[in-house]
């Protein structure tokens, strides 16, 4: 039970440590370029400003790691908790710090695939009309991904500059950080489940 409790202390810090980081790169996202005015005039893409980094894969993981390191040190009204009793806090931590973790990894990665919201001359194919407008201009372009062709990250997107590396190095981040999440809920279930093993059997 100690190796379990040791355990739970060890994951809660973990995902605690990897919550403020989603949220952090999330808020980044809000600023492109350090910069406050796209904020401001509402220049910002749709998958930032969701914040799921924030409140998914940030206060949903961040209170459910809270939850696990109190279970770790055997804090206040886990003091005296049974087994049973710990098993259901762990399941209902883990379900939360999940479910958060998820929603981080599917908008980071639907944000990847649709790429950044920037300004780019978009031409009009009924009478050949050139127009500069913010919009997502990799979401329809069916020829090419832009992920893996780097002569469109400066040559599409006029502004912000860098929008592409800056859209794709935090939502990547997000990506890796809410991955991290998951894999370490799945452990803390099966730590939970080995704790309760080992006490029902003591």
């Amino acid at each position: 039970m100690a190796c379990s409790w040791t355990c739970s202390r060890i994951l809660g810090l973990s995902l605690g440590t990897t919550a403020l980081f989603a949220a952090g790169a999330n808020m980044v996202l809000l600023f492109p370029n350090w910069d406050v005015t796209y904020l401001l005039r509402g220049l910002i893409g749709k998958h930032a400003m969701l914040g799921s980094g924030v409140w998914g894969g940030g206060l949903m993981v961040f209170t459910a790691a809270t939850l696990i390191s109190l279970m770790g040190w055997r804090y206040g009204c886990f003091s005296k908790s049974g087994p049973c009793i710990s098993m259901l806090t762990a399941l209902l931590s883990s379900g939360l710090a999940l479910f958060g973790a998820l929603i981080c990894f599917i908008t980071s990665g639907v944000a990847l695939k649709d790429g950044p919201f920037c300004m780019f001359n978009d031409v009009s194919s009924f009478n050949q009309t050139q127009a500069w407008k913010y919009d997502y201009p990799f979401k329809d372009l069916h020829n090419r991904n832009y992920l893996y062709d780097h002569s469109l990250w400066n040559s599409v997107c006029l502004e912000p500059s860098k929008a592409v590396i800056w859209h794709v190095s935090f939502f990547s981040s997000l990506l890796c950080i809410s991955l991290l999440q998951i894999f370490l809920v799945v452990i803390h279930f099966i730590n939970s489940f080995l704790g309760l093993f080992c006490s029902l059997c003591e």
